[in-house]
């Protein structure tokens, strides 16, 4: 696209301002707390602008700052009501928008990878979006054999623009932070930044969303789509008929939806790494889809999106991390720091409290200590803002705890998907999902 250079220079722009802004907002903050006002009311409102800011900025932008902020919209729910309500609308279309790169270079792209008679293979195709990623745009088409298709094609220059983004982004991590006292998002940047090549590698999505779809081809619940052809910048894959997004189900959905899907998307989360060796590692909403039964019979959940996959080194879940949390089910603190220690999670001569360390552990174990787990906003908010505040006895742990590198993308699908939970307000039977799907849970 010609234009390309000037969009990414403006893009740098916007991003770049997001630091200027905050530390405007928090000099202009040390003055009203000068003059006399409430700290907490001073640091209220600076949270409120930079958040507006933020959130408006991200919702402009694709690539690498359309990815970041879908991934910290999964966290939404961790913010304080006060400070996530007025953007959550903001939020949630940010996780299903972006510009429509016109029809001819959508043409271009076609005819570069599926060849010059692509029309022979591809025999209709709609003449705009369906819907849009963070590195491209999806079509509706029909292939020759009369499947329906969803034609997804890479925006010109997406490689560039995002890792110009995340590069950018490294300087946005003091921004975001300031929304939740604690929260740090520089290795969430990092995280996208590793992983970058592999999300724009369409046909090594392509290879995984076809083991996902042949893993799961014979599921009454989950629903994958096949893929049907694939270049470097454009993927085919059957089309798969949908109401909605879990993004609507969190906005307007009925209690039993809520806990119909909260059900479905906890069974996947588990039963995907069990059937492929693989993990589905971006959990935000945009990429789970409601699929009604014409019959009335019970909805089915479908899964898009396979560009963020982790192929898991032991073919499936660590038994360990069943093993660990099982243990810290059954309040056996010393059992735990041993079992951390061995995992690596504590580096050699940290010592901790077994019983700050259980506290601490408390959001990943509470919901599989009970039969069946209503996950809410505000126990998110809870357990996020407890383990975030200096003032808490639990946050010394976090300084204390090391993420070992085969466990962090398993460890942020994990925290992602309990913030997905959390949003829909979903009863889930937590604990009986684990005990059937994660290897180490039920010995």
């Amino acid at each position: 696209m010609p234009d390309l250079p000037r969009k990414a220079v403006a893009r740098t722009a916007r991003l770049a301002a997001l630091p200027l802004g905050f530390a405007g907002r928090n000099a202009v903050g040390l003055g009203k707390r000068l003059g006399g006002q409430p700290a907490e009311a001073v640091m209220s409102e600076i949270q409120q602008r930079t958040a507006e800011q933020l959130f408006r900025t991200l919702g402009e932008l694709k690539g690498g700052a359309m990815k970041f902020g879908q991934a910290l919209s999964v966290l939404e729910s961790a913010l304080p009501d006060e400070l996530a309500a007025p953007y959550r609308e903001q939020l949630t279309l940010l996780q299903d928008s972006a510009p429509p790169m016109p029809t001819s270079t959508v043409r271009e792209a076609l005819a570069r990878d599926l060849g010059a008679d692509w029309r022979e293979q591809l025999v209709w195709l709609d003449g705009g979006p369906t819907a849009a990623a963070s590195i491209g745009q999806v079509h509706r088409g029909r292939w020759h054999d009369g499947r329906e298709v969803a034609v997804k094609v890479q925006y010109p220059g997406a490689g560039e623009a995002l890792r110009s983004d995340l590069r950018q982004l490294s300087r946005v991590a003091r921004t975001a932070g300031s929304l939740v006292p604690g929260l740090d998002v520089k290795p969430l940047i990092a995280e996208l930044q590793a992983r970058a090549v592999d999300e724009l590698d369409y046909r090594l999505e392509a290879d995984a969303q076809q083991v996902y779809a042949e893993a799961f081809a014979d599921d009454p619940e989950i629903a994958v789509p096949g893929v049907v052809a694939v270049g470097e910048t454009v993927l085919v894959t059957e089309w798969l008929e949908s109401e909605s997004s879990l993004a609507a189900v969190i906005a307007e959905g009925s209690r039993a939806d809520r806990d119909h899907f909260g059900e479905l998307f906890t069974r996947f989360l588990f039963a995907g790494p069990e059937r492929t060796g693989m993990l589905h590692a971006d959990p935000h909403p945009g990429n789970f889809r409601v699929v009604r039964d014409p019959d009335g019979g019970p909805a089915r959940m479908g899964v898009l999106d396979y560009g963020a996959v982790a192929r898991l080194e032991a073919g499936g879940l660590p038994e360990a991390m069943g093993r660990l949390i099982r243990v810290a089910c059954e309040r056996d603190g010393q059992t735990l720091v041993a079992g951390l220690r061995e995992e690596g999670f504590l580096r050699p001569g940290i010592t901790v409290d077994p019983d700050l360390v259980l506290e601490y552990l408390a959001p990943f174990v509470e919901p599989a200590q009970v039969d069946s787990f209503r996950f809410s906003r505000e126990w998110m908010r809870t357990q996020f803002q407890r383990i975030n505040d200096p003032r808490s006895p639990t946050y010394t742990v976090a300084l204390r705890l090391n993420l070992p590198p085969s466990y962090l993308l398993i460890h942020r699908t994990w925290l992602g998907g309990i913030g997905v939970l959390s949003q829909l307000e979903a009863s889930a039977p937590f604990r009986a999902v684990l005990e059937e799907h994660l290897p180490g849970f039920a010995d």
